[in-house]
């Protein structure tokens, strides 16, 4: 399992190192391929905070949690990650058999030439995918929308969650 890690504000010692390591490796069970793994770890106000995103053969699995202290904060992370997979089982099963290749997703700080309003910064490869599994992907990583392309139209389109907890669908013209 390759980790990485990501710090803001915040210096990592050995001891929580390992401790990540360790309670991380469990979810090796869970994949065929060895998943990719980046922790970020930052303090906000007065808490800690920790976001966990997996990535397996195209699908990413995120979780963010917050609170006293990182080492009670890697649990509530791991636990979180085991949720969406049992919740999602058979549809991953499925997707996990075709070897896609895992979408690259970095997080870069607000660049100074951007406007002001540009707070973050997020690049990643669009790869063909069903609205079903653009879905399930927006779902997992926990966002109101997700862009993809649609693997039968050959187009640029993107899901969104509703305030009715339905989802729309926008598509583009070539």
């Amino acid at each position: 399992m390759k980790i990485k890690y990501v710090t803001k504000q915040v210096e990592i010692s050995e001891k929580l190192t390992n401790l990540i390591n360790k309670k991380v490796s469990k979810l090796d069970k869970y994949f065929k391929k060895e998943p990719d793994v980046c922790v970020t770890l930052s303090k906000v106000r007065n808490a800690d905070r920790l976001e966990l995103m997996v990535s397996a053969s195209g699908t990413l699995f995120r979780s963010e949690v917050e609170g006293p202290s990182f080492y009670h904060d890697i649990d509530d992370a791991i636990e979180v990650i085991e949720r969406q997979i049992r919740k999602n089982k058979g549809r991953l099963e499925k997707k996990m058999k075709d070897s896609f290749i895992a979408p690259q997703y970095e997080e870069e700080e607000t660049m100074e030439d951007a406007p002001e309003f540009v707070v973050k910064k997020k690049n990643f490869n669009l790869r063909p995918m069903t609205t079903e599994e653009a879905i399930m992907q927006m779902n997992l990583l926990g966002h109101e929308f997700f862009v993809f392309i649609d693997q039968d139209t050959d187009t640029t389109s993107v899901v969104y969650k509703r305030k009715d907890d339905t989802y729309g669908l926008i598509t583009t013209n070539k």
